[in-house]
């Protein structure tokens, strides 16, 4: 029966909550460069006369902040440099996109699920920062075991 049990928690899994945030950051961080970013950078041009402008900043600038979310962070991000400001600047991108491009839906015509869902990671990477396989300094040793002195 224990056996059994094992084998349903998975316990042959090896557990590192490290390793999981590495996985969320070049899941998420490269999904929005290579999907998103690079289409903006590549037709910034093209783009920069018409690009949404929900801030009321103009459209070039509109399109600078959507590269700043959409390229500048992301690859922060997959880096592990400056994480939880990458994450928050990609976090914020994706805010804009979800509640104020696709109004908050999730459903329907002007479907927000992908931002709605980018944002949840990008949340969950501000919070938790990168783990300890990031190039952050910080990082490592926030993960490392703390020394315990003895008395």
């Amino acid at each position: 029966m224990k056996k059994l049990a094992s084998i349903l928690r998975l316990d042959f899994v090896p557990s590192s909550a490290d390793a999981g945030l590495l996985v969320l950051r070049l899941w998420f961080g490269l999904s929005l460069l290579v999907l998103h970013g690079w289409d903006k950078l590549s037709g910034f041009q093209k783009m920069s006369g018409g690009f949404f402008d929900p801030l009321h900043v103009g459209h070039r600038n509109s399109l600078i902040l959507a590269l700043v979310g959409e390229v500048l962070c992301p690859t922060l991000l997959v880096l592990g440099l400056f994480t939880r400001f990458a994450a928050l600047g990609c976090a914020i991108n994706m805010s804009v996109a979800f509640f104020l491009i696709h109004k908050g839906a999730l459903h329907g015509g002007r479907n927000g699920e992908m931002a709605f869902i980018y944002l949840g990671a990008f949340v969950v990477v501000f919070i938790a920062g990168s783990g300890r396989y990031a190039l952050d300094g910080k990082s490592s040793k926030a993960s490392a075991p703390k020394k315990v002195k003895a008395a």
